[in-house]
């Protein structure tokens, strides 16, 4: 019992009989106009749901009276961008004016006639009532009196959810709001796994450093050089520290310019850093780096971090080679050292599918694996 009485319980429902309501206010104002055509509001509801700006008011309105309580509605609040919305938008206006009409008729005649067959039932007769025309009265009647409130409360439930429904159908986005909507949430993930790339690429070349250059201070024993390590690990840790505070930075402003994240103009820190690690880095610089497009050097920057962090992490102090080259319209960056003897640890392929992923971003391909008994990253990036 508790569930059937359920709906009636609900704010909702009578938001959504406050909406059926609302249409029927113009009819009624037109009928001390003029009775004699009660046609003419359903006749004027065309001229304005052709009006662009009313699917916008109409999806307002909808939103908050039939779907307060949910924020993913399904209802758009944009005004008419084709004649298909403007077709639909008339097609909602007739259908809110008739169930508006049926529910109006509903909630006033329904309690007439359960006040008529309670007064039947007490013996009085109802002559009056130009619908339910009692000559005979008789107790019996009090077993029907609740049946037309029963009626009205099922018809107030339910045309509530048939309008909810017209609703969606009729004022929910088009196919070019969900294209645009859908072009909206790509970009969303998009963002998000070039902020979760930033980090795993600051982040755990920093932390990699700091690693190798801590094992490589306890094993020397040499007072000097543990002072070399931890100052090493505390320009990584600060240079980590500014690449976090940047990447939040993001998360927190979502117009803030990727222009601060930093380039191939300063790969010379990272070298710095792989060599205070223990490891022997030799590096060619071919063409204007300076000239490179933003997007190509931020993109190659990182790519640069990912493969010396790789280095680190699966190689240990072996020699490492990079290139960097412009030329013919394109960026080449190479990174080789030679194969490791032990087999990488845990998070093997993560940085390199990461590495793949940027390279496909910008229209370039990128290459990793052995080649001639070295470890080789090699990725082309088109400058264009």
């Amino acid at each position: 019992m508790v569930r059937l009485l359920s709906p009636l319980l609900r704010g909702t429902t009578y938001t959504r009989l406050l909406h059926l309501w609302v249409p029927v206010l113009l009819v009624s104002v037109w009928l001390f106009i003029d009775m004699a055509r009660p046609w003419v509001p359903a006749l004027m509801m065309v001229p304005v749901g052709l009006i662009p700006a009313t699917r916008r008011g109409e999806g307002l309105q909808a939103r908050f009276m039939l779907t307060p309580d949910e924020p993913d509605s399904g209802i758009s609040t944009a005004p008419s961008a084709t004649w298909g919305d403007r077709l639909r938008t008339v097609v909602w206006l007739e259908a809110r004016m008739l169930l508006g009409a049926l529910t109006v008729f509903l909630t006033v005649w329904m309690p007439v006639f359960a006040v008529d067959l309670a007064e039947a039932s007490l013996g009085r007769q109802q002559l009056d009532n130009p619908v339910l025309r009692i000559t005979e009265p008789h107790w019996g009647y009090a077993f029907l009196a609740p049946l037309p409130l029963v009626v009205m409360a099922a018809a107030v439930v339910g045309l509530g959810e048939l309008i909810t429904v017209l609703a969606r159908g009729l004022l929910g986005p088009s196919a070019a709001e969900r294209l645009a909507a859908l072009e909206e949430r790509t970009e969303q993930l998009l963002e998000r796994t070039r902020i979760a790339r930033e980090l795993h690429d600051s982040i755990g070349h920093a932390l990699t450093v700091a690693v190798v250059q801590a094992g490589a201070a306890r094993a020397a024993g040499d007072p000097a050089f543990t002072r070399r390590a931890l100052g090493a690990i505390e320009e990584t840790g600060r240079a980590a520290l500014e690449d976090l505070d940047r990447v939040l930075g993001i998360l927190r402003e979502a117009g803030r310019p990727a222009s601060s994240r930093p380039t191939l103009a300063e790969a010379d820190r990272l070298l710095q850093s792989a060599r205070a690690s223990g490891t022997k880095v030799e590096a060619e610089f071919h063409g204007p780096l300076e000239e490179v497009p933003g997007p190509v050097s931020r993109e190659g920057y990182r790519i640069l971090q990912e493969a010396l962090t790789n280095v680190l992490r699966h190689a240990g102090g072996v020699p490492a080679r990079v290139r960097v080259a412009v030329a013919q319209g394109r960026l080449d960056l190479e990174v080789r050292n030679p194969l490791p003897t032990a087999v990488p640890g845990p998070g093997r392929g993560s940085g390199l599918r990461g590495i793949r992923e940027r390279a496909a971003l910008l229209g370039g391909r990128a290459r990793t694996g052995p080649d001639a008994g070295d470890w080789q990253v090699h990725v082309e990036l088109p400058l264009g």
